[in-house]
């Protein structure tokens, strides 16, 4: 999955410059709101909340955004929306399994959205449970390296209940159960170690392998998806060796 998350990584970069600024502002708005309204609304006491406002800080969320989002999760102010978590399951080109996180006030919509952005750009439709028991959760950090190797960033989170630390290019990926996601960040807060992101999300158990074109069909569709204001995260099963990013980037 290296290569997925390297392309990820960039593409998230990217991301950040270009037009869909404003759809990525919206949807670590809506973590928030929830985040606040599941957990309550002190950041000190929520840990999820915690890491949605930091994601929120990185990504330049202006601060009374992500402050409105929080009371209006908390209930502190009116207005906040009644968000359901929706999952869809599919298969992309060549057969790679797709996870598609929904986050929506209006579950049609939803549903509608992703199904034709899926037949659209090659996917189909799966029954539940047929494709996510090729995924488990997990907690994932993503930190830049800042001149640190991989051995530092293992030392400062192997005791807290890391499994594992990758390498992704210009950034370090650590990996852990959901339930140890808050003990490793602390542990990297305690290091002096700063992190860009800490959330509970999928991993692939078994990977596709594509060619070239495979990925760039399987990229299309996810990019589709992501276009949904409804959708807030996709996760793969593609493997994208580094020879084809590579090829891809040329």
């Amino acid at each position: 999955m290296s290569g997925h998350s390297k392309w990820a990584t960039t593409k998230h970069k990217k991301a950040v410059i270009d037009a869909k600024r404003g759809k990525m502002f919206a949807k670590l708005i809506k973590n928030i709101e929830v985040a606040a309204r599941t957990g309550g609304g002190d950041p000190g006491g929520n840990p999820t909340l915690y890491d949605a406002i930091q994601k929120a800080k990185k990504s330049s969320v202006p601060n009374d955004n992500i402050e409105r989002a929080r009371k209006r999760g908390s209930g502190e102010e009116a207005g906040g929306a009644d968000w359901q978590t929706i999952t869809y399951e599919g298969y992309g080109p060549n057969g790679v399994a797709v996870l598609i996180e929904c986050l929506t006030d209006n579950r049609n919509r939803a549903a509608g959205e992703v199904r034709v952005a899926m037949t659209r750009n090659g996917g189909n439709m799966a029954d539940p449970g047929s494709v996510a028991y090729l995924f488990h959760r997990k907690g994932v950090i993503t930190l830049e390296k800042n001149g640190l190797s991989e051995d530092d960033v293992l030392m400062a989170v192997l005791d807290a209940g890391a499994e594992e630390v990758n390498d992704l290019g210009d950034s370090f990926e650590i990996i852990s159960e959901p339930g140890d996601l808050v003990a490793v960040r602390t542990a990297l807060q305690e290091a002096g170690i700063e992190y860009d992101s800490a959330d509970s999300g999928f991993q692939p158990s078994v990977s596709v392998a594509v060619d070239a074109d495979g990925a760039r069909r399987v990229f299309k569709l996810v990019d589709a998806l992501e276009d949904s204001d409804d959708v807030q995260d996709v996760y793969t099963n593609v493997d994208v060796s580094d020879e084809v990013l590579a090829e891809l980037d040329a």
